[in-house]
């Protein structure tokens, strides 16, 4: 695929999406790929790119619609914080659904993770946050149950393992090790968030760990990039 080409249909479709108001629905990819004159594969991977800055939105078979502007939370992270106080932070409210509670034993690499012994208990709670009804992250924590059980969320869970621990105060807790990458959403992921199988998200991998040096908590968030802008305040060397 020659660059001109790809760069002329993403400035008509930028033009296209800007022009029409939120929640127009675009035209079935047949039809719009016909009119730009180009394959469906390639208008495919055009609008992936809509999708990614949270300027259009996906519905498995139903459609594309146009989502107009959206609240970005913006946070550095060089302080942890949960998605609900960065959204605070500029006034947007989020919810939590599909939240989902598993009581399991460790296998060998959640041992590892947490480093407790093969077969101890783990809480599992996996949840998917919303604003404005559009499902925008969902995030995985597993902990040692000893640290988190079942009881503990059925009062005061907002969503937020985070934040239920540091209200708790015990144990104390100092630091997160986070790994960040770009993925390919799965077909679960991608079902939850509401997207295509394939797409593209911001996937953080985090060990939060206790002031004694402990693994308290791992978690996997997946956030739609649209949606989210995270940087690094970095010092000269």
């Amino acid at each position: 695929m020659s660059h001109f080409p790809f760069q002329r249909l993403q400035a008509e479709l930028t033009t296209l999406i800007a022009s029409l108001p939120a929640e127009t629905q675009l035209p079935s990819e047949p039809e719009l790929a016909k009119k730009m004159g180009v394959s469906r594969a390639t208008l495919r991977e055009a609008m992936r790119s809509f999708e990614t800055q949270g300027l259009i939105r996906r519905k498995q078979g139903v459609g594309t619609f146009v989502i107009g502007e959206v609240p970005v939370i913006d946070s550095g992270l060089e302080v942890l914080e949960s998605i609900e106080t960065m959204a605070s932070r500029i006034g947007l409210s989020v919810s939590t659904g599909s939240l989902k509670i598993d009581l399991l034993s460790a296998d060998v690499d959640c041992a590892e993770v947490l480093e407790i012994s093969i077969g101890s208990k783990v809480t599992q709670v996996s949840r998917v946050i919303f604003t404005d009804e559009r499902p925008v992250a969902y995030l995985v924590d597993t902990l040692p149950e000893v640290f988190l059980s079942e009881k503990d969320l059925k009062t005061g869970f907002n969503g937020s393992v985070l934040d239920l621990l540091l209200r708790r105060g015990i144990p104390r807790l100092a630091n997160s090790r986070t790994e960040i990458k770009a993925v390919n959403a799965d077909t679960e992921v991608a079902h939850l968030l509401d997207i295509q199988r394939g797409d593209v998200l911001l996937q953080l991998k985090a060990n939060l760990y206790t002031t004694a040096g402990k693994v308290i908590d791992h978690s996997l968030s997946y956030f739609l990039p649209g949606y989210f802008s995270f940087h690094v305040n970095r010092r000269v060397g």
